[in-house]
């Protein structure tokens, strides 16, 4: 049909490619195996059912995912700090920000991971409907809305549910003026008291309305059809989207998406080097000197006679090309840690939050660390909106306080740090003090007092 909600716009349908990679990516071996020929393709000449067994044998290293997983523990190393210009009532909403039991830091995490893994994320916050089927008020006072436990809630709608928007220019900003994203709903079952089943529809915001379609028809063919609409009391779209590499306004594409690639990468040379490792264990027997013919049996306990110049023996893999490929996943591996690390790389970032830019012009940053600058704008921005449904001017400010140190691995600092004392270049006490910092020691333990245990212990074995 020629007036399609559920249409998807060009510039979403050009996000969606990268979001294939990195989705399946997310979803581990499972996905990957489901997505089949698209990220392992089949060898020329291979039946079905080898590769079938090849794919469902093959296993992800998930250096994605967990790269997306780390990077989202260094952001969230320490609580979010609600600042002391954040109404009392909408402290409160923050520890059930989104009405289904999570409060803001998990929530937070939630958006982060997203936006990091597909480059943006977005947020409605959005108002319980105060009108009956007749469009009568059914909450006049603030106290009926207290008593009725109405309050505005966060609504988190992944990149992959939009379908599309439409924006206009005001005062000189580009706004809002229509947003599209596809829900899933989930309902009663009329048939089955004790069964739910869910429904997919599209919601259709605009300033002061909003609107609900869902598909009606038989096998004949399905049309989208107006299910419901309503008004609100904002003149803007309530929707703040948070953005890891922002390209244009609405979209962004994966800041890890190099490191996507590479998994792939990693993913068809493990199946190549499985499969390899699979023929190389098994030797076959090789026979000459003797007819096609002629029957043979092998076993312990069995003889074989062979004609004069007969031979017979098992062939086995040479190795070579095990070892070449153990190799190149081990260059794989270095390349896809290479390219995680690089949210820790600092650099000279122009782009800073708005209490950044009173600071200083310039500042060394990582790209992690803007990113969690970038998400307490985000934040702020979702609390302004608490504001505005609620009638207050002002919905405060957060403060994302992560850990951006780029030695801060231990796996891969400490050995670092034990060369240097080895080789005389850091003190005991210095490297004592690094392993407090990195989590790998207690922190109830002090240099005096382990140095004097270590005085009390003697000498070690091969010290004497």
């Amino acid at each position: 049909m020629s007036n399609d909600p559920s249409t998807v716009i060009p510039a979403v349908k050009a996000m969606q490619e990268d979001w294939a990679v990195v989705a399946p990516l997310m979803g581990g071996t499972k996905a990957m195996r489901l997505a089949g020929e698209t990220y392992l393709p089949k060898w020329p000449k291979e039946d079905a059912g080898a590769y079938k067994d090849r794919l469902n044998l093959s296993t992800l290293l998930p250096a994605y995912s967990e790269t997306v997983q780390n990077m989202t523990g260094r952001v969230f190393a320490e609580p979010i700090v609600l600042n002391d210009d954040v109404p009392e009532d909408i402290a409160k909403y923050t520890q059930n920000i989104d009405r289904q039991g999570n409060n803001l830091q998990v929530w937070a995490q939630s958006l982060f991971s997203n936006g990091l893994s597909h480059g943006l994320c977005h947020v409605l916050v959005d108002y319980p409907s105060t009108v009956d089927k007749d469009g009568k008020p059914t909450i006049v006072t603030k106290a009926d809305e207290k008593d009725a436990g109405v309050r505005p809630y966060a609504v988190m709608v992944r990149p992959q549910q939009v379908l599309g928007w439409k924006a206009e220019s005001r005062n000189g900003e580009q706004v809002l003026s229509q947003f599209r994203y596809m829900e899933a709903v989930e309902e009663n079952d009329p048939e089955n008291e004790f069964c739910a089943k869910v429904v997919q529809q599209v919601r259709v915001l605009e300033p002061g309305n909003w609107r609900t379609y869902r598909q009606v028809g038989g096998k004949d063919g399905k049309t989208w059809q107006l299910h419901e609409k309503g008004a609100t009391t904002l003149n803007q779209i309530p929707l703040a989207t948070y953005y890891t590499k922002r390209t244009g306004f609405m979209t962004a594409t994966p800041p890890l998406l190099e490191l996507a690639h590479l998994n792939i990468k990693h993913w068809q040379s493990q199946s190549d080097q499985d499969n390899i490792l699979h023929v190389a264990r098994v030797p076959m027997l090789m026979v000459s000197g003797i007819d096609d013919a002629s029957e043979i049996t092998v076993g312990s306990s069995a003889a074989t006679t062979l004609p004069t110049g007969g031979d017979m023996k098992f062939v086995e893999h040479t190795g070579k090309a095990i070892d070449a490929g153990r190799t190149s996943l081990q260059d794989l591996v270095d390349d896809m840690r290479m390219a995680g690390a690089k949210l820790l790389s600092k650099d000279k970032q122009a782009t800073k939050t708005a209490a950044q830019a009173n600071e200083e012009a310039s500042q060394e940053m990582s790209p992690l660390e803007t990113m969690a600058g970038q998400l307490e704008d985000t934040l702020d921005q979702v609390l302004q909106f608490f504001a505005l449904w609620t009638k207050q001017a002002e919905g405060g400010h957060v403060e994302v306080n992560g850990n951006f140190d780029t030695d801060y691995a231990p796996e891969v600092s400490l050995p670092f740090l034990m060369n240097m004392k080895n080789a005389g270049n850091l003190s005991d006490e210095t490297l004592f003090n690094e392993a407090k910092r990195r989590n790998v020691l207690s922190d109830e333990l002090t240099w005096e007092a382990e140095k004097q245990r270590i005085a009390d212990q003697g000498p070690t074995l091969g010290t004497l």
